[in-house]
């Protein structure tokens, strides 16, 4: 039988997780129906696979701005909060904890989810992403940049998609400023070309996710509120590690301490970035000098890396992605270190329970 850290019990600001072992957030498109409202396949997903210390749900749209991809489910309707509950409900009756995670695409997006409008983001510049539309893949375009007061609709957006993840009886939320997406667009100097309070300077490119938090902080506990960073991550999306990204990212982290979160999320280079001088080779070890509280960390981790991240002290809690897709029961595999399912990857973001609900669990092998 298994021992190490990554199977010791963890108290994330009052919530007890059964062990150090996250499930990372992945998007499965598997919400085909028109009000995006997740369903009762996805609470069976979640279950199967609640033993790990804590869920964190693929991206779940804040308002129908945030779309930016097909089949995903919302939190900005009484319809996807019921939805959700289905979801919560069953995670925690297995004595699992689950989080969600609040996402807004902004240039990763296309005028087909806007009744041919312009997607929202910073400024026009067209992250050159293939974009999965109802239609298939579509080419992105360039998107609308983004007026004051959208900026204001959008904060307030995040702030009422928290206050439904709440009712929907999630343990707390992560808000989702990593890959590309809105508020990495903001952060970045290649994506944000704005002239007014939120461009130019690295306190302005990072103010609305300040603004977020400000706004949280009225109306949820933010002990139960998270972020999700990615710091190196370079050449994808539309984002580029420049001459001030390491300082955006100290200061962002920096300030992150002045609201005692129930954790920061940190990705490590989704790319070789060892030729690049700006950019953070070993985030976790970054970032740990840096941050006072809980930090989990990301990036093609396995059973035996993650017990040395944990036990050097770079982090307190790791989260598995891929390996969460094809066993379910991937905490008592790395237990028991039994084998591993590989995933079938055609399966990744097609519609039903092939490759998404049906992978073999250890029970099921008896």
């Amino acid at each position: 039988m298994e021992t190490g850290i990554i199977f010791e019990s963890y108290n994330l600001n009052g919530l007890e997780l059964n062990n150090r072992i996250v499930m990372a957030p992945m998007t499965r498109s598997r919400s085909a129906n028109p009000s995006n409202v997740a369903t009762e396949l996805t609470a069976l997903y979640y279950k199967q696979r609640s033993s790990a210390g804590l869920i964190i749900t693929e991206g779940t749209f804040i308002s129908k701005e945030a779309v930016g991809v097909v089949n995903v489910p919302g939190i900005y309707s009484d319809e996807q909060i019921q939805g959700w509950k289905l979801t919560t409900d069953a995670v925690h009756r297995e004595g699992g904890k689950i989080f969600a995670q609040l996402w807004h695409t902004g240039a990763y997006s296309h005028p087909d989810f806007h009744n041919g409008e312009k997607p929202l983001a910073p400024s026009a510049v067209n992250p050159e992403q293939q974009i999965f539309t109802v239609q298939g893949f579509k080419p992105s375009e360039a998107p609308q940049p983004m007026s004051i007061d959208d900026i204001t609709r959008t904060v307030a957006d995040f702030k009422q998609a928290a206050i439904n993840a709440f009712e929907a009886d999630f343990d707390g939320v992560e808000i989702h400023g990593a890959n590309g997406y809105l508020l990495q667009q903001f952060f970045s100097k290649n994506s944000n070309q704005r002239t007014d309070n939120y461009g130019g300077s690295v306190e302005n490119r990072v103010r609305i996710l300040f603004d977020i938090l400000d706004e949280l902080q009225q109306v949820v506990d933010l002990r139960k509120v998270a972020v999700r960073l990615n710091p190196s991550l370079n050449g994808i999306m539309g984002i580029l590690v420049d001459d001030e990204t390491i300082e955006v990212y100290d200061y962002i982290v920096n300030r992150l301490n002045d609201y005692g979160l129930a954790y920061i999320h940190l990705i490590e280079p989704f790319t070789d970035v060892s030729a690049i001088p700006d950019a953070i080779q070993e985030v976790a070890k970054h970032f740990r000098k840096i941050y006072k509280g809980t930090i989990i960390i990301n990036r093609a981790f396995t059973r035996e890396t993650a017990n040395q991240v944990l036990s050097d002290g770079d982090a307190n809690l790791v989260s598995f992605g891929v390996p969460f897709i094809a066993n379910p029961d991937l905490v008592e595999r790395f237990r028991t270190q039994t084998i591993l399912n590989q995933p079938d990857q055609a399966t990744f973001y097609t519609p039903g329970e092939k490759g998404y609900t049906d992978y073999p669990t250890l029970d099921t092998n008896k």
